[in-house]
């Protein structure tokens, strides 16, 4: 397909990447862009910080402006013009200019959608109150900032405990607000497993923030005071200076569905592995749109600004006739929360569930982000799944203060180039005493998989602990096992463990737990090498206690 004209209709991550792209592309075409807001390109990433002063210049968040686009790349970008209505037939747009309330119909030969997502905003009793915010734009960042400089807000409640929500509540947190968190699910950070989410818990309240978790949002309204007051559906109310609404996003679909294009179960626009939607001559990229899981082969929709970069300039190449194709998503991301780093590639174990997969295995492990002997070393609390058949690399989570992000991003390029956990375990990675170690935590990880999938070690399944009838034995030292333990264990020390093999039972199943999984390793090859059945709880009691954090009667339920 030969193209003359290109619009593109939204900018920030998708729109502004593709347009660039095509014009590295295609010098002789035309290109417009059109989008409803001020600003074209600009880091929405950047946000939060923003508002908690750790970025202070709001012209650090501009990337690029229509002067630029026009000098540097030739593109006719056309800020607070709003499309109205997509003309399939005609190929045209009918576009209003917001500054002048004019309306007019631009050709063209390839459309791009690129509209992003809106900040969910429901339609509560009392939403609509001064001091109650969403963050999706600088004017919306702008309107937080002047609330708290002239409003000196105490107190703020942050709906919803996903990436933007613990983000807010790092920065404004930082800006001496005491923090409540509200969350209708069960845990913080929804897309982690719930054990691995419980570190993040503890993080918080060790902080002091408040969490009130497992209840919705009722309506919002004023005290006698004038105080903003957020009631939940289970009757609770809490007072606030400010409240931020983290609830998610929804894609923008209005124009596509009102055009007719076709619209997945998730509600985003449906389009083919080139982004090119039902119209042949319409693509569509960026937070609007469903992409294919790489690892589950589902639909979802992944608001994040990496895929939207990668969509774009596949679009753009499918525009300029190159043969292109977006491989799907992984669902990389990180968040930081007052100095604590989540970050997880790949599908999780509750994700594994929902897709239908079976023959999964999951592994624990706490190692330290660089040698214990280096003054700082921190636990990172990593979680690996695999495949049971072959050890393919599904995905991972991991929580720690330093250099979380760094495992997940290599986990991340091994899940993309289909590689197992023995390439983990050979993985070849940067090793110097403030850094790692010489046994990574990312070879480490493939390290312990390995170990069970050639049968060296074989894993107790936690969420049978508490109705399994397996002796519990605890290889920890007696100081260790009293401060706490998994219930019902018995304590022989891995140091004595040869000598005493004679009062473990011969006709049972040995369960075995220690600090991190590392000395019940050892232990189940000391007694299976003397003809016991023994499994190892993988993680040990570090896993444990996420695990079970009321007791073997009340499990973590992924």
């Amino acid at each position: 397909m030969e193209t003359k004209r290109v619009v593109i209709v939204g900018g920030v991550a998708g729109g502004a990447t593709c347009a660039a792209r095509l014009r590295r592309l295609d010098e002789s075409a035309e290109i417009v862009v059109l989008d409803r807001g001020e600003y074209v390109s600009f880091a929405n990433c950047g946000l939060p910080y923003y508002v908690g002063d750790v970025i202070r210049d709001e012209e650090k968040l501009l990337l690029a402006s229509p002067p630029l686009f026009r000098e540097r790349f030739n593109i006719d970008v056309r800020t607070r013009h709003e499309v109205l209505a997509i003309d399939r037939v005609a190929g045209e747009l009918v576009v209003r200019d917001l500054a002048t309330d004019s309306e007019y119909r631009e050709p063209y030969d390839a459309l791009v959608l690129s509209p992003g997502a809106a900040p969910v905003r429901p339609p509560l009793p009392g939403v609509d109150l001064p001091g109650i915010f969403t963050l999706r734009s600088i004017p919306d960042s702008r309107d937080i900032r002047s609330w708290i400089a002239s409003r000196k807000p105490r107190r703020a409640v942050v709906v919803g405990g996903g990436f933007i929500g613990l983000e807010m509540a790092e920065n404004l947190a930082n800006r001496g607000i005491k923090i409540t968190i509200v969350e209708m699910m069960n845990q913080l950070m929804p897309p982690l497993d719930m054990e691995m989410a419980e570190y993040v818990h503890e993080h918080l309240y060790a902080c002091g923030v408040r969490l009130h978790m497992g209840d919705g949002i009722a309506g919002f309204e004023l005290s006698d005071r004038g105080d903003l007051v957020v009631r939940t559906q289970a009757g609770a109310a809490i007072e606030s200076d400010l409240v931020i609404l983290a609830m998610g996003v929804r894609p923008e679909t209005k124009l596509a569905r009102e055009a007719g294009l076709e619209i997945g179960e998730r509600g985003g626009i449906r389009v083919d592995a080139q982004m090119r939607t039902s119209d042949p001559r319409i693509w569509a990229v960026g937070d609007a749109v469903e992409v294919r899981n790489a690892v589950t082969g589902l639909c979802e929709l992944i608001p994040l600004a990496g895929p939207a970069n990668r969509q774009a300039r596949v679009a753009a190449d499918a525009i300029c006739g190159r043969t292109t194709r977006f491989r799907g998503v992984e669902g990389t991301a990180v968040c930081g929360t007052l100095g604590l780093t989540v970050a997880l590639t790949g599908a999780t174990e509750k994700a594994l569930h929902r897709s239908g997969m079976k023959g999964f295995r999951a592994v624990w492990l706490h190692a330290s982000q660089h040698v214990g002997y280096y003054p700082g070393a921190q636990p990172i609390h990593m979680k690996l799944l695999f495949r049971a058949a072959d050890g393919l690399v599904l995905g991972a989570q991991a929580v720690g203060r330093e250099g979380v992000e760094r495992r997940i991003d290599a986990i991340a390029l091994a899940i993309q180039m289909k590689a197992t956990v023995f390439d983990l375990e050979e993985a070849e990675l940067c090793y110097a005493p403030p850094y790692g170690a010489a046994k990574d935590p990312v070879n480490l990880a493939g390290m312990v998989a390995a170990n069970v999938l050639r049968g060296d070690v074989d894993l107790a399944p936690w969420g049978e602990l508490g109705a399994t009838d397996a002796f519990l034995l605890d290889v920890r030292d007696p100081q260790e096992f009293l401060a706490d333990s998994v219930d019902g264990a018995v304590n022989i020390p891995l140091g004595e463990l040869r000598a005493r093999i004679a009062e473990l039972p011969q006709d049972r199943e040995i369960w075995i737990s220690c600090g991190v999984g590392q000395r019940a390793y050892y232990a189940c090859r000391i007694l299976t090498q003397h003809g016991l059945s023994a499994r190892n709880l993988s993680g040990g009691y570090q896993t444990y206690r996420v695990l079970y954090p009321e007791g073997v009667a009340q499990p973590c339920v992924c």
